[in-house]
């Protein structure tokens, strides 16, 4: 099971890290809600807007044309 808490550690992917603290501040921008870190996906979750914002190269991309829509 991925980890989908907002305040688990960072997981490096390809020796890179995501800053805690700056996810803890981030918010959906289409909702303003708060948003949930998948490590494993490397995404952050924002289940009231159904979206996953992807982290590349250790940046948020806060887009909602970028987003992927979740499944569920």
């Amino acid at each position: 099971m991925t980890d989908q808490s907002p305040l688990s550690p960072a997981a490096p992917q390809s020796g890179l890290h995501v800053d805690r603290r700056m996810l803890e501040a981030l918010t959906c921008p289409q909702t303003q809600g708060t948003l949930s870190y998948d490590a494993a996906r490397q995404e952050l979750v924002s289940r009231a807007a159904g979206l996953a914002y992807p982290i590349r190269d250790g940046i948020p991309v806060m887009l909602v044309d970028e987003a992927r829509k979740l499944d569920d």
